[in-house]
């Protein structure tokens, strides 16, 4: 059965829905969500953010094999955001209760590429939250079809990457190798990350440093 989306005006009116493909060949504007991860760390009498993000599998449509949103997905037609808390469930084995997330806000966003030979256009109305967890990398489930990988750093240094103000910020992690997690490691440039605007980066994870600095 074809994936239904809602579908919305400029002004995000709902207007009908149509598949998946569909809105994604017209650009009509549909709805997802965004969760964002931070882990406290303290040492030397600083608490530090630790920003956690994914990497996309190797055999996504687009972005493969780059960094990005802790997990995220669509809504389909007739979901609402709290749908977020299966995403989590599903791609890292996290359960949470809807009312734990923190709301960062709504962004809109506006891409386009080609998959298969065919032009697609990826118009959507995000809200976007975050979630302070204690769990360690290790003791995440991780989806294999969805997820390669999961990595965390600090998120100043991530700032400065995303503000041109650094190169390369070192991220230990875990992958999927064989089936199985394993420790990793990897040097993140901001092209690593899935192209996204810029600020958009800057501005969700200064909002996580004040989940863990509250």
């Amino acid at each position: 059965m074809a994936e239904l989306f809602d579908i919305y005006d400029d002004n995000d009116v709902w207007i009908g829905t149509a598949e998946r493909s569909e809105a994604h060949r017209l650009g009509l504007w549909h709805h997802t969500v965004h969760c964002w991860l931070v882990r406290r760390e303290e040492r030397e009498g600083r608490i530090a953010a630790k920003v956690l993000f994914q990497q996309r599998s190797a055999n996504k449509d687009t972005g493969a094999g780059r960094f990005d949103i802790t997990t995220a997905g669509h809504l389909e037609a007739g979901e609402t955001p709290e749908a977020i808390v299966r995403e989590l469930r599903e791609e890292l084995g996290v359960e949470v209760a809807f009312e734990m997330l923190r709301e960062y806000g709504v962004v809109r966003e506006q891409g386009e590429g080609v998959v298969g030979g065919a032009a697609y256009f990826d118009n959507e109305v995000s809200r976007v939250y975050g979630l302070e967890v204690s769990t360690e990398l290790a003791d995440f489930r991780l989806q294999e079809e969805e997820v390669a990988g999961l990595y965390e750093a600090d998120a100043g240094e991530l700032i400065a990457l995303m503000e041109g103000k650094r190169e390369l910020v070192r991220a230990p992690g875990v992958a999927l190798r064989g089936g199985k997690l394993q420790a990793a490691e990897a040097e993140v440039s901001r092209s690593s990350f899935v192209e996204r605007d810029s600020d958009y980066y800057v501005s969700v994870f200064k909002f996580l440093q004040e989940l863990v600095w509250r």
